[in-house]
């Protein structure tokens, strides 16, 4: 069995003395594991740093097999956001929950979108809102999606101001006024508007954080990754010293 695919490194762990075993979110091929040999090295170590585009070719016996990777490089941006905190974090934080898919279960919209988040690293004042709407695409990915089409009271689609923890469904301004204290607000870029806020931002991850740990994490007894709420943290002293 042989396979070649691009895809992003999302974790590496240590395989006897010198070899490594590598996680990548493929293209086409979904979230793969396969051994590197030489992997723990002086030349593969750079490469085998979560958020590196590569190019891997997976090889087994047998489908069912871990297999081996030969990996190439494409693009190494893993040392670049190492020198800042907030984006570190963004990236830890997408790494680890890309973790949570399926393994060899293709999802090349996701893929292709955790693509654009750290292709927008260099740009603070946009990637954490692209880094919330991949975390909707997960959720969408693995089942538990939310619907922000219309308001789940009234059917409209004007005003809509909230989410519902329960269902996970948009309510406007005028149906959830009365809960609002219950309720989610829906960002203004979940909207569909152009402008985007760190108020919203945090808004947002609270909204996703809130599905993520209630239907993909709790249900595993995974905890979120420590990244996330240094994101968290970040954005909040960053509105704070706005």
């Amino acid at each position: 069995m042989e396979w070649r695919d691009e895809g992003v490194v999302i974790g590496v762990r240590s395989h006897g003395e010198t070899s490594a075993i590598a996680e990548i979110l493929t293209a086409e091929h979904g979230r793969c594991l396969g051994i590197v040999r030489g992997g723990r090295g002086r030349l593969m170590r750079p490469i085998l740093q979560p958020g590196n585009l590569v190019m891997a070719t997976w090889r087994a016996r047998l489908e069912e097999h871990l297999g081996t990777f030969a990996i190439e490089p494409l693009s190494l941006k893993a040392g670049f956001i190492l020198a800042h905190p907030l984006r570190l974090a963004g990236l830890s934080s997408l790494m680890a929950l890309a973790q949570l898919l399926p393994e060899r279960e293709p999802h090349p919209k996701l893929y292709h979108a955790a693509h654009i988040v750290m292709s927008s690293f260099e740009d603070d004042a946009v990637w954490p809102a692209l880094f919330v709407r991949w975390e909707m695409g997960l959720l969408d990915e693995l089942g538990f999606g939310m619907d922000l089409s219309k308001c789940a009271a009234t059917g409209k689609v004007e005003d809509l101001q909230y989410v519902s923890p329960r269902t996970g469904r948009a309510v406007s301004g005028g149906a959830g006024l009365a809960y609002k204290d219950k309720l989610f607000a829906l960002p203004a870029f979940l909207r569909g508007e152009a402008a985007v806020a760190v108020g919203d931002v945090l808004a947002g991850l609270k909204l996703t954080g809130y599905f993520l740990e209630r239907h993909v994490l709790g249900p595993r007894a995974i905890a979120m990754p420590p990244a996330r709420q240094w994101l968290t943290d970040g954005l909040i002293a960053q509105a704070e010293a706005a």
